[in-house]
């Protein structure tokens, strides 16, 4: 395998992982060659991409809407905003974020964005504009929370946990098996019928919910490590 670079790989699983809409399900084909040609990742981990990629383009919009809303969006061990595995709710979760998105600005970059610095397309994002070296020590610092997410999507079933286990390639950790606490009880807002009322176009559950990620390079006047 090539070991050069890994930022077009960090670039796709960040879409692959993001809401499923129709602007991404549209490029799949494209992302897809995008990692065959990289060639960062195992032939074995490609074919799971390849046939998860397959079911969001052929399944139905709305399924593979719901799909996405239930991997991810229906209790913590499955988050993808990785601090709520390790802070939750606590207030060491704040400082913990705020110090990651000076990292962001350390490595040259910045966003603007309704989403929190620690949702993984964001941490993929930024790891895509890093040296290689760089980019996968960052990733691999996040093991850990990863090798969770992981297991619990490899326990259910899911067919997402193919991407996970990708980005732990990436990172140049090999999947673990790790115990997983059962999950917490549905918030209310989740146990009430799954109307149109107060839902997003993103899949969110109430209005006002995080909108899709903004990501932009630093510009020379400003200051910070250039990407």
């Amino acid at each position: 395998m090539k070991t050069s670079t890994i930022s077009k790989s960090c670039r796709v699983l960040a879409r692959l992982l993001d809401y499923p809409g129709a602007e991404m399900r549209a490029a799949l084909p494209g992302l897809l060659a995008v990692l065959v040609e990289e060639q960062t990742l195992t032939p074995e981990r490609l074919a799971e991409l390849n046939a998860l990629m397959a079911t969001l383009q052929q399944a139905d919009t709305y399924a593979v809407e719901a799909r996405y809303v239930e991997s991810f969006d229906r209790g913590r061990a499955t988050s993808l905003h990785l601090f709520e595995h390790v802070h939750g709710d606590s207030r060491e979760r704040g400082p913990a974020l705020v110090d990651l998105q000076q990292t962001y600005q350390s490595g040259g970059m910045f966003f603007e964005a309704s989403e929190l610095p620690d949702f993984l397309p964001v941490v993929l994002e930024f790891a895509s504009t890093q040296p290689p070296e760089t980019a996968r020590a960052f990733l691999g610092e996040m093991a850990h929370i990863l090798n969770a997410i992981h297991s619990a999507l490899i326990k259910r079933g899911d067919p997402y946990a193919a991407a996970l286990g990708a980005v732990l390639e990436l990172a140049g950790e090999k999947p673990q098996a790790v115990q997983i606490t059962v999950d917490e009880a549905l918030d209310e807002a989740w146990q009430e019928p799954a109307a149109f009322d107060g839902c997003s176009s993103k899949g969110q559950s109430k209005p006002g919910a995080a909108q899709p990620i903004h990501i932009v390079r630093k510009t020379s006047n400003q200051p910070g490590v250039q990407a």
